[in-house]
């Protein structure tokens, strides 16, 4: 591993504010590829290929400066990742008088160093981990490859699983804690960025309630949490998983909240009802009602609560005898009555049609 000259750039802008003297970097065989003097990026340094070669600090004198070509007087000093030598940074001066800043230096840049060293890493195992699941859910025979890789991420293809889809614009350090944090609790689940605004989960299920695993989506993910749950299956038929996860996304998203596709018995059948249809039928129901917006939130906000009036109150910050007054004038624009059942349950209908197809 080397260091990249743009890495190099950005480690000289910051030493451009801590140090007075000039400061260069060079590659391994000597050639400057960042420095505070600009005019001297692409030459050549004897000094520096030295001190590459020999892995140690290298004394740059004024005399050293009439036979060794491209130096200034000053101090070279090696940037190691592991054993290995990566570059080398020189600094002008007394030797005694920089090298303790010298070393701090090379020490902030050994650091960086295995810090981006260990984000490219991070990195190209997602992008591996990506896709091995675009694999598994694509092949329809497992290759060599495919089963190589497996072993690789160590990923049991003979367990039963479900897939977990999660939408959310996570930024990337968030998703890596979720990450974290959901593997510490299921070290044998795959938990890949799919897309910018979503997380798929392959889960291996085990002894847990459906309750259980929801609850733990809602506390490892930000409120609301959006998710759609397959049904758990071999693994040989993950892919009907996912499209199980997919439909119930697709529920979870406009419910705000997590949604197993066995449990969306309802919505099965909603879903075979042509669009013109839908809207027809909610037209047909609200009526008038149809721009009056708050009287259509105060309906989603009972229907959320199961109905409860008292819930529904607390929850909108409202009285009681608002919400009341509310629901009354809803049901002298629609001519339907709430303590229908047929009425109550066309109203129900024709909200989530109404929701879906503004979505």
């Amino acid at each position: 591993m080397l260091l990249q000259p743009e890495l190099a750039k950005k480690m000289i802008a910051e030493v451009k504010h801590m140090y007075s003297r000039e400061v260069i970097i060079t590659d391994t065989d000597g050639m400057i590829i960042a420095g505070t003097n600009d005019a001297r990026i692409g030459r050549f340094h004897e000094g520096a290929l030295i001190c590459a070669r020999e892995k140690r600090n290298v004394i740059i004198t004024k005399e050293d400066e009439k036979r060794l070509e491209g130096v200034k007087s000053g101090l070279n000093l090696p940037v190691f990742s592991g054993h290995e030598v990566i570059a080398v940074f020189g600094l002008t001066g007394k030797p005694d008088d920089i090298l303790p800043f010298g070393e701090l230096l090379r020490k902030m840049t050994e650091l960086f160093i295995k810090e981006a060293r260990h984000m490219e890493q991070a990195q190209w195992q997602a992008r591996m981990l990506e896709s091995f699941m675009v694999d598994w859910l694509q092949l329809k025979e497992w290759s060599p490859g495919f089963l190589e890789k497996a072993k690789l991420l160590g990923a049991d293809l003979s367990s039963y699983r479900q897939i977990i889809l999660i939408q959310g614009a996570y930024h990337q350090n968030e998703a890596e804690q979720m990450g974290r944090l959901w593997q510490n609790e299921c070290p044998s689940d795959l938990f890949v960025r799919w897309g910018n605004e979503r997380i798929l989960i392959n889960h291996k299920t085990g002894a847990g309630s459906k309750e259980q695993l929801i609850r733990r989506i809602q506390t490892i993910f930000t409120k609301p949490v959006m998710a759609g749950i397959g049904r758990t299956i071999p693994g040989q038929r993950l892919p009907e998983s996912y499209e199980q996860a997919e439909k119930a996304l697709s529920v979870g998203i406009i419910k705000q909240q997590a949604v197993y596709e066995e449990d969306l018995k309802l919505d099965m059948c909603l879903a075979d009802i042509k669009s013109g249809t839908r809207t027809e039928f909610s037209q047909r129901v609200f009526q008038h009602a149809l721009e009056h917006e708050e009287l259509l939130d105060t309906l989603r906000a009972l229907f959320s609560r199961n109905l409860s009036l008292k819930r529904t109150a607390a929850d909108m910050h409202i009285h009681i005898n608002t919400l009341r007054y509310r629901l009354s004038k809803l049901e002298a624009l629609t001519n339907m009555k709430l303590d229908h059942p047929e009425d109550i349950t066309a109203f129900y209908l024709a909200l989530r049609f109404l929701d879906q197809d503004t979505k």
